[in-house]
Formats: structure tokens, C-alpha cells, sequence
């Protein structure tokens, strides 16, 4: 079953110097400010879609992998994704680093690469950010 999931911007004003809000409407878990130098420059309590982005991203990968592992009969005890998109002003998202740790009893190094590697090309955030270099950096823990 297809599902579908909404936000809504709320903007007023021009670009560099307007500010909006941003709201979760699917669950109603938060409305949050945006603004341009929270985009180009600091952060400054507000968010952009580059952090949206990043953080439906590193959800999406964790469970992605999160899965594959269980299904390969190798289930993951943790798995913590730190996801960086880098915004460049006037040619816009750059770059995207996966930041992986997990632990994961029984499998090799190797095999956990390759778990991953995996994950990130299936993810459907990856295939949806396809036109963007993303690179993975994955890592047992103990």
C-alpha cells in the first residue's frame, strides 16, 4: 500500500531576507523556522532543506541496512547514521557523506561494507538524491 507523507512551507517575503516555517503536517510532530542564512550560513535555532534532507536520509539508510542485515540472518544490535549534505550557494547541494556505526554480531568488516554499500543504493532517499555524489563511510563498532 502506497503511502504519502506532506510538509508545508509557509514563506513571506524575498529570498535573502524572508523567513518561513516549515510543518510536519503527516504526523504533527513540529513546525520549524527557515530562512536563508540558515541555508547559506549559520544555522542560528533555524533548519533548511539541506538538514530535512539529511535527516530523512540518515532514517532512511539506517533502516534500509537495518533490514538487510536482519534478512541476511545478521541483525544489527545498534546502528547510529550521521548524514552531511553539503549546500554550496549558487550551485546548490554539493554533496551528501553517510556516516555509519553499528554493531553487528557475527559479521566481518568486510561484510558489513558491503551490507552497507548495499543499503545505500537501495535506500529509496539515495535513489530519490541519484543526481547527487553520495559517499558512505561505514564502520563496525564494538
Amino acid at each position: 500500500m502506497a503511502t504519502t507523507r506532506t510538509a508545508t512551507t509557509q514563506w513571506k517575503g524575498a529570498l535573502l531576507d524572508g523567513s518561513g516555517t516549515v510543518s510536519l503536517d503527516t504526523s504533527g510532530v513540529g513546525t520549524f523556522d527557515v530562512s536563508w542564512p540558515s541555508r547559506a550560513e549559520q544555522a542560528n535555532g533555524k533548519t533548511s532543506p539541506e538538514e530535512l534532507i539529511a535527516a530523512a536520509h540518515s532514517a532512511c539508510f539506517s533502516m534500509a541496512l537495518s533490514h538487510g542485515l536482519a534478512q541476511a540472518g545478521t541483525p544489527p544490535q545498534t546502528v547510529a547514521t550521521k548524514t552531511d549534505v553539503t549546500f554550496q550557494p549558487g550551485e546548490g547541494i554539493t554533496g551528501i557523506v553517510l556516516s555509519v556505526r553499528a554493531q553487528v554480531p557475527g559479521l566481518s568488516a568486510e561484510e558489513f561494507r558491503t551490507a552497507a554499500e548495499t543499503a545505500k543504493a537501495n535506500c529509496p532517499v539515495s535513489k530519490a538524491l541519484a543526481g547527487t555524489t553520495i559517499t558512505l563511510d561505514a564502520e563496525l563498532v564494538d
